[in-house]
């Protein structure tokens, strides 16, 4: 209920938030007169709604000792009008009549009614209508009088009892707080499971063999934990807070398998694009100093001899190594001392392959411009020190390296294309039933190099320029010349899927 000061020309409201006490007229009769007296209204009685505010007391607060000067109101000179009641408009004192449609919209607020309509408020009250609200005033008045023998009392508190009872009047839902928690651990649980599932990490495809070939090429994870295993110890000195060693890893070979650039792996792991390009350099380094050398390399001639396919048995069973080339398309074309020669080369890399009968990669060589010749890239690039005296080297077609093989007691062989044809242009003609042995190594290192390629998506080019530019001075590789031997050993540790049986 609201109540109003009785002082004339005092305007002070029970508001919330306000720091002013209004007081009932005391019920000793002596005292009341004095109240009463003090308030000089003329032809007044208070009722039991009427009450007094704190400001007409000098302590700001009535006290009950009777020779205590706040015994009695006294301070009526100059009502003072407390800040939270100033009223914004800065009208003149209401008349009774605004008075009580005020105080009804109060009441009927605090019912829960909700307050007046802006054209009601707006506009003059009807004499009937403030009637009606002047008794629901009074009879709610009437009806709200305490019994307490308590002066002072304070009617705040019975706003407060009124609103725990509204609350209180709700009926009890007995809610079971054991199935609740269950049910969004449950559920907690299961999004905790789909965001792994989606997430790039260790346990998304620790038990899923197709998400791992599909991003890293590999047969299984097994494989990629060995890889991983070989790899950690050199990992440590990588300084790279956002992503772990495994997610380099896999970022790494997602970037050679599916060739995604790296502004999308950004995206995918939540990294920089700059954190992206460091990170797939320094692992690219790090596989070409460890995984290279233990996956890529020269079988002697004994463990040659002991594998050989049955194929090759009766014709070469001194085969060493099958060899070809494959070239790979690059952006931008490579500086030339001269403009003549920048016009004449090819806008590709070059690469030497060797493989061995049993479909495993054993040698690469590092990457030349499309334009070199096969003699110069076999003399150049290492492969002709791999040769021993007696060896044979297999190849689908002329290479024109075979005296740069003789040059090391080895033989360098053309084997033909079809049954009938001859299969060895400069040494002579095999018979018929050695052709039709040999004739499946014609495109068996094609099958290899078509396999590497298809596992990594990177080797079919084109290739960024900042991966050819990039060179060690140590080994004289470029950044993709270690990515092509990546991609070879890489593919060493999967089974063959191009047997010469």
């Amino acid at each position: 209920m609201v109540h109003t000061c009785v002082v004339s020309g005092c305007r002070n409201r029970r508001t919330a938030g306000s720091s002013v006490s209004f007081y009932r007229f005391p019920r000793d009769p002596q005292r009341k007169q004095r109240w009463v007296s003090a308030v000089n209204r003329r032809g007044w009685a208070p009722s039991d709604g009427s009450r007094l505010c704190s400001t007409h007391f000098i302590s700001g607060k009535q006290v009950k000792n009777p020779h205590s000067p706040d015994y009695v109101p006294s301070v009526f000179t100059t009502v003072p009008l407390s800040p939270e009641m100033k009223e914004p408009c800065g009208l003149e004192v209401l008349d009774k009549q605004e008075a009580r449609v005020e105080a009804a919209n109060a009441l009927l607020f605090l019912k829960g009614q909700g307050p007046a309509t802006g054209d009601q408020l707006g506009r003059e009250p009807q004499p009937e209508e403030g009637e009606r609200r002047a008794a629901v005033v009074e009879e709610s008045a009437s009806s709200s009088l305490s019994t307490d023998e308590d002066d002072d009392y304070d009617d705040e508190e019975s706003v407060r009892d009124s609103k725990r009872g509204r609350f209180a009047e709700t009926p009890d839902v007995s809610v079971n707080f054991d199935d609740i928690l269950k049910a969004l651990k449950k559920e907690n649980q299961a999004l905790r499971e789909s965001v792994e599932k989606m997430s790039l990490c260790e346990n998304s495809l620790r038990n899923d063999a197709e998400k791992v070939r599909f991003y890293t090429g590999l047969p299984n994870f097994f494989v990629l934990e060995t890889v991983m295993w070989l790899l950690a110890p050199h990992m440590d000195r990588m300084k790279n807070v956002k992503l772990s060693k495994f997610q380099q890893l896999l970022l790494t070979l997602m970037r050679l398998r599916l060739d995604l650039r790296n502004q999308d792996l950004a995206y995918r792991f939540g990294v920089k694009v700059g954190t992206v390009a460091r990170t797939v350099h320094r692992m690219v380094n790090i596989m070409s100093s460890t995984l290279v050398p233990t996956a890529v390399f020269w079988p002697s001639r004994a463990e040659l001899r002991k594998n050989l396919p049955a194929a090759l048995h009766a014709s070469y069973p001194d085969c060493a190594v099958i060899v070809d080339c494959f070239t790979v398309p690059f952006e931008e074309p490579v500086a030339q001392g001269n403009q003549q020669q920048q016009q004449q080369q090819q806008n590709v890399l070059k690469y030497l392959i060797g493989v061995a009968p049993q479909g495993v990669v054993t040698f690469v060589s590092r990457g030349a411009l499309g334009n070199v010749s096969d003699r110069s890239l076999a003399e150049g690039c290492g492969f002709l020190c791999k040769l021993l005296p007696g060896d044979v080297v297999l190849a689908a077609r002329d290479l024109n390296i075979g005296e740069s093989v003789a040059a090391r007691g080895a033989l360098f062989k053309t084997v033909g294309a079809c049954q009938g044809e001859a299969v060895g242009r400069s040494e002579g003609s095999l018979p018929a039933d050695v052709a039709s042995e040999t004739a499946s190594v014609q495109r068996h290192v094609e099958r290899v190099i078509a396999m590497v390629k298809r596992r990594y998506a990177m080797l079919t080019g084109p290739v960024e320029s900042p991966f050819t530019a990039a060179c060690e001075r140590t080994s004289n590789l470029s950044t993709f010349d270690k990515i092509v031997q990546v991609a070879c050993a890489l593919n060493n540790l999967c089974i063959s899927a191009a047997p010469l049986e």
